[in-house]
Parts: structure tokens; C-alpha cells; sequence
């Protein structure tokens, strides 16, 4: 074989294992998504959770590919959607609800998630503690129902009169019939009555039209994401039939409700990238300590001109 020939060869033989490296290298990053594909909700959260990605110097189309599957708001669906994920062969799953934790949790070899907001998460046995986590699972926890008895005390300053609370709660949460019992204890420091309402996709405006029939002077949003996907439909229906409406989601209040006090969701959507190049790298997820925010905001809106009955 003449040199050039010899060369050439050896250049292209060098080149093409590279090539096929760099291939098997990327990682697939699976999400489990509460809400629509195309919300304002989802789209906040697929980009911050690419974000996170960059900031821990971890490219998509390089490193990773993402993908997301959407409940729209169904939790019934995820046992099909977290198979469909694992079919794909995803190396991480991310996903803040319960129903979808628990449902990546069923998966046969297991598969690490990360949960990137989720209620209570040793309350719901997702876990063993925040400290020791044990298992495949990991991730964040959003302190909802720590900080809902601060958000009442903000809605009795700015809306004294106020008697009657709706409470507007996701049944299919484990969590959020939990939360409403607790509400129903705090509204009695305040001498409010509680109006529990069922969320029902694609029923939201009727729903709030006959929390104003009832009378109510406020409106509570519990902590699930299928409720934060459909914020900007709440919001915008709240303020329709003028009642005020406030939450624990902090982006809730540039949607158009009038208070929210809690974490920001887009922080902990981007935090999650801390744990996914952890278990990226090898860590196992029982390793990594849960961890729970350490900033708390306020987000009021004063373009609002509300009133109480």
C-alpha cells in the first residue's frame, strides 16, 4: 500500500470512532410534564429546566437530548407516558408532580428521577427523608404548605373584609385535599368560610362563576402544577368576575392574580440541573440530599384595582 493511501486510511479509521463516541455519549433526558404542550406554564418550565442544563455546562444537541412528554393536565396518563420514556432510553427522569414521581417510580429496572417542585415529598412517601432520600429519587421540594399560613395573613392585611375564601384544588394531588383541610383550620383565624372547588380542565370559567354566585370575596390556587399550567385561564377568569385571587406560585401573580408568596418555580426548574449532572457523572440519586428552597418572594400585582363585597 503506497504511503498516501496509508494515510488517508488511518485519518479516516481515527476519525470514525470519535464520531460514534460522541454519539453514544448523549444522554437522554426524559420530563414528565403536568401540564400542555405550548403553555405558558410548560414552556416556562422546558426552558428553564434547558437552563439549569446550561448553567451546570451540560448543551443540549451536544451532551443531552430532552424529552418531554405532557399529561395535559390528566394524571391518569403518566404510567403510559413514563413507559413511553423509558422505551426511548432515557438516562434521567424529571418530574414535580406526585402522581408522575410515583408512576417513574414503577418503572422495571429503575430508572433515577429528579423531582423539580414537589409537595411534601416525605409526607407523600416519595421518600425516606430529605437527608437520606434512599432508592432511585431525588431532587426538590417547594415548601407549599409551610408557607400558605404567611400568604393568608397577606390577604387579611390587603383584604380585611374579606368572609368567604374559595379554595380552588387539583382532587387527583394527593397533597391538595391535605392542603384543604389545613386551610379550612386557618380560615377559622380569620373568620373566613371556605369554598372548596374541584379544578376541572376545560370547566375553569364555570367553575369561578359559581364561586362569585356563592359569594366569594377570594380565591386560593393550591400548589399542583395542572393548576399552575392553567394559571393564566384562573387568573384571567378571577378577574372577569372581579374576585382576588392569590397563591404560593410567584409567577401566578404576572399572570394576572393579585398576590402570590412562595419560590420561584423557574428557579427550582433551573436548580434541577445540579442533579441531573450529578447523576450524569454516576452519583446515585440516593446520595444526593433533597433539597428545599432557601429564598422566599413576594410578587404583588399593583396593576389591579380589586374590590371585596
Amino acid at each position: 500500500m503506497r504511503r498516501r493511501e496509508f494515510i488517508t486510511l488511518l485519518a479516516c479509521a481515527a476519525s470514525w470512532p470519535m464520531g460514534a463516541y460522541a454519539q453514544r455519549s448523549l444522554k437522554r433526558v426524559g420530563v414528565l410534564a403536568s401540564g400542555t404542550a405550548g403553555s405558558n406554564f410548560s414552556t416556562l418550565q422546558v426552558n428553564a429546566i434547558n437552563q439549569g442544563l446550561r448553567n451546570v455546562g451540560l448543551i443540549e444537541g451536544r451532551d443531552y437530548l430532552i424529552d418531554v412528554r405532557f399529561a395535559a393536565g390528566n394524571y391518569g396518563r403518566f404510567p403510559a407516558l413514563v413507559r413511553e420514556l423509558a422505551e426511548t432510553g432515557v438516562s434521567v427522569i424529571l418530574a414535580s408532580t406526585i402522581a408522575s414521581v410515583r408512576a417513574a417510580q414503577s418503572l422495571s429496572p429503575p430508572i433515577p428521577i429528579v423531582m423539580i417542585s414537589t409537595n411534601d415529598p416525605v409526607g407523600a412517601k416519595l421518600v425516606v427523608s430529605l437527608s437520606q432520600p434512599g432508592g432511585y429519587t431525588t431532587g426538590l421540594a417547594n415548601l407549599a404548605e409551610d408557607l400558605t399560613p404567611k400568604l393568608l395573613e397577606f390577604q387579611h392585611v390587603i383584604l380585611p373584609n374579606a368572609k368567604t375564601m374559595a379554595v380552588l384544588y387539583n382532587p387527583a394531588n394527593p397533597t391538595n385535599p391535605v392542603f384543604l383541610e389545613n386551610m379550612r383550620s386557618l380560615a377559622d383565624g380569620f373568620t373566613l368560610k371556605v369554598l372548596p372547588a374541584e379544578f376541572k380542565p376545560g370547566a375553569i370559567d364555570a367553575v369561578i362563576s359559581r364561586l362569585s354566585e356563592q359569594g366569594a370575596d377570594t380565591l386560593h390556587l393550591l400548589s399542583d402544577a395542572a393548576l399552575f399550567d392553567a394559571g393564566d385561564l384562573i387568573a384571567a377568569s378571577c378577574l372577569a368576575h372581579r374576585i382576588p385571587s392569590f397563591s404560593t406560585y410567584t409567577e401566578f401573580a404576572s399572570s394576572g392574580g393579585l398576590l402570590a408568596y412562595g419560590t420561584s418555580r423557574r428557579q427550582l426548574f433551573m436548580r434541577s440541573g445540579y442533579f441531573v449532572k450529578r447523576i450524569l457523572e454516576g452519583t446515585r440519586p440516593a446520595e444526593l440530599p433533597i433539597e428545599q428552597p432557601t429564598r422566599i418572594e413576594l410578587a404583588v400585582n399593583l396593576r389591579l384595582e380589586m374590590r371585596t363585597r
